[in-house]
């Protein structure tokens, strides 16, 4: 049953929150057992974490030689630090930040960014600061001072699609809209251009999706988290360095503490789920295991998923039906001289070619600031997102965007376009996931046709009003929690947003 939280036991400050307490059992396991989990990125060491508190012997696989998944950093040369790009870590992820607590209980490492203006080429600009944290107050504020709102464009808007806004309720939400695009809803939506743009359409982006294949109900549930359903407020915070350093090594560093095997630079390339064991080659050696946490990269779990000998047919073809979004360029670039004092450490963009956003590093990342103190430079990193497709397997097609990317860069900050460049880096990535249109009770969720297989990640339904980091912890905890189940052992409580819009009738 989804419970209410007291102030003393909230995560965050929204009195609303709800507590998903685990299924009980006890404390600890009685026999550890073994679990291999396949994939080190968020899902994958949320779930790690979890049973390896509960006495569970874990080893934890990462195909890469960093933890951290898609949010994982590297080292380069001269003490600079590359990524696969910004990550805004909400005040909603109760989820990850109960993670992140493990190492760091105030969460001291996280620092907040004041403002992500929207804006585009004609000057227009909307702001998140300075808004109230309780809806509807938050919304009706930011539509009042909004320049992309008038009477006249506000009077276009379809009521009844707005009303569907405040009349969310999960689960059934991302059901409720099978078969319609986010684009389709836009549409349907009739807000003015300018507040489709830097309102709506950006955030669509922000799943590296073109809103034509992206769908309406992880939209709507989108907007639900962030903005209608939510008291804690429109703002975030970032680590105040690299990911790697800031985040995911004190935690590898803590699960190792508790007895798990952390093994980095070590795919997992062939998996078999036998009626009483797992069996997996990491590396290239076998190992066994009890049960196994898939929580793998998107394109790398329907790999190992359609090569299972003997697997559900129906299931298979489900997780075969998912997709990847278009690539994406990360292009960061380090400047011979400073960016002006008053850039902002994050821009989202609209109308500037295929730039979606621009961060100046310096303004939160230790390293970054560092190294522009050292040389009086700037540390700036650029964003596009959904790019052709040819972008990921043409090297030319990516370069001419990272090309058009850095002019309009010149654009939006006029004084880089005399500035050199020390230092550059060009990243294309297509490995995330893309929420389509299609029947949302369609995508796999956590649990699988076999009691020793689950699933995490954001690929992986879920019910609750999560999404991307978010949706990778939650469904790291829920895998976890559903074999902890089979074993009669608790698991972990799970916190969100509320589960009904404003306006949304409670269930009899």
């Amino acid at each position: 049953m989804n419970q209410p939280g007291s102030p003393r036991t909230l995560p965050g400050r929204d009195r609303r929150a709800v507590r998903h307490p685990a299924p009980g059992g006890t404390a600890r396991t009685g026999h550890p057992g073994h679990v291999l989990v396949a994939g080190g990125g968020i899902a994958g060491l949320a779930a790690a974490t979890v049973l390896a508190e509960r006495g569970v012997r874990v080893t934890l696989a990462e195909a890469s030689d960093r933890l951290g998944g898609r949010v994982a950093a590297w080292p380069l040369a001269d003490g600079r630090t590359m990524s696969r790009g910004f990550h805004a870590f909400f005040r909603q992820y109760y989820n990850l930040r109960a993670l992140l607590r493990r190492v760091d209980p105030e969460l001291a490492v996280l620092t907040p960014v004041e403002d992500y203006p929207l804006q585009r080429p004609d000057g227009l600009r909307d702001s998140f600061t300075g808004l109230p944290t309780t809806p509807p107050w938050s919304m009706l504020e930011f539509v009042r001072r909004s320049p992309s709102f008038t009477l006249a464009t506000l009077a276009r808007v379809n009521v009844p699609a707005a009303l569907e806004l405040l009349r969310t309720r999960f689960p059934g939400t991302h059901a409720a809209y099978d078969g319609e695009s986010a684009a389709a809803f836009l549409d349907r939506l009739r807000f003015p251009p300018e507040a489709r743009a830097l309102a709506l359409e950006v955030f669509a982006r922000s799943f590296f999706a073109d809103p034509r294949e992206f769908g309406a109900g992880e939209l709507v549930a989108m907007f639900h988290t962030y903005f209608l359903g939510s008291a804690e407020g429109l703002l975030f915070d970032v680590p105040e360095d690299d990911y790697d350093t800031a985040l995911w090594a004190p935690l590898g560093r803590h699960l190792a503490g508790l007895g798990v095997t952390v093994r980095v630079g070590a795919p997992v390339t062939d998996l078999a789920i036998g009626a009483d064991r797992v069996t997996a080659l990491v590396s290239g050696y076998p190992i066994e295991a009890d049960a196994c946490v898939l929580a793998a990269d998107p394109r790398s779990a329907r790999e190992l998923i359609a090569a299972l000998p003997d697997a559900d047919p129906a299931w298979r073809d489900a997780v075969a039906a998912t997709r990847n979004s278009p690539p994406f360029v990360v292009v960061r670039l380090w400047l011979e001289r400073s960016v002006d004092a008053d850039r902002l450490a994050f821009l989202g963009t609209t109308g500037y070619g295929p730039l979606d956003n621009v961060s100046v590093l310096e303004r939160f990342e230790a390293g970054a600031a560092t190294w522009a103190r050292d040389t009086g430079g700037s540390v700036v990193e650029l964003h596009a997102y959904a790019c052709a497709p040819a972008v990921a397997s043409d090297r030319s097609a990516a370069d001419q965007v990272a090309a058009a990317l850095e002019e309009e860069l010149h654009r939006v900050f006029p004084e880089t376009r005399g500035i050199a460049v020390r230092h550059r880096e060009v990243l294309v990535r297509d490995d995330c996931v893309l929420i389509t249109p299609e029947p949302w009770e369609a995508r796999p969720g956590v649990q699988t046709p076999s009691p020793r297989l689950v699933l995490a990640g954001d690929w992986v339904r879920c019910d609750h009003p999560v999404a991307l980091m978010e949706r990778a912890a939650t469904t790291g905890f829920l895998a976890a929690n559903e074999l902890l189940r089979g074993w009669g052992v608790r698991g972990e409580d799970l916190w969100t947003v509320p589960l009904r819009g404003l306006l949304a009738l409670p269930t009899r």
